[in-house]
């Protein structure tokens, strides 16, 4: 019987657990910045929270993708981690992961741009947020080792059905406000003509 190579097992087992955290934590990232959008939470402790956690985030998905250079099963090579679909392993949904990986460090590192590129801009930008953890989401399910684990389902919806509802309460009012609701006309009283004599 063969015994998995304890040093490739660690390789595997870290960056399966990087790509946990990193989840967790671009998922409470996104949370915090719908809940701030919402103006439910504020304050400048909130908004130094929602940054260290996104920073961390980013942090993490390097780790996860790094990791998986000592996976000799594997064996992703530098494309297979840099290059969108290039993995031979699940490549549609590793490919997906690499683009939720690039995303989240543009939109991230942009809050440092924010006066350059604009506020307004910024904030347009910025709403690809949710996008990037749809990707993770589905990068998690089609190619993630605990995707079928009931508590990594649990984690995706206890995550998922507050960003929903977040992003919903975001978009919702704003329409509404796009298209304001139109009056109903007062009626026109024809003006009585006097009377010819």
């Amino acid at each position: 019987m063969n015994r998995p190579d304890p040093v490739e097992y660690a390789w595997w087992l870290s960056s399966r657990a990087a790509g946990v955290v990193a989840f967790l934590l671009i998922a409470l990232s996104v949370l915090i910045g719908l809940a701030m959008a919402n103006r439910l939470v504020r304050g400048k402790n909130v908004v130094k929270l929602h940054e260290h956690l996104a920073l961390a985030g980013l942090v993490a998905i390097a780790v996860h993708g790094i990791t998986l250079l000592g996976d000799s099963w594997l064996n992703p090579g530098a494309k297979g981690l840099l290059v969108p679909f290039a993995m031979d392993y699940k490549p549609f949904y590793t490919g997906l992961g690499i683009v939720a990986g690039y995303l989240a460090a543009a939109l991230g590192l942009s809050f440092y741009l924010r006066r350059r590129i604009g506020a307004k801009r910024w904030r347009k930008l910025h709403r690809l947020t949710v996008l990037t953890y749809l990707l993770g989401v589905v990068h998690t399910l089609g190619a993630g080792t605990d995707a079928s684990a009931p508590w990594m389902r649990a984690v995706l919806l206890a995550t998922g059905a507050p960003i929903v509802f977040l992003f919903l309460l975001r978009v919702i009012p704003e329409e509404a406000e796009a298209k304001p609701a139109e009056r109903p006309r007062p009626a026109i009283k024809p003006t009585p003509q006097p009377e010819a004599t």
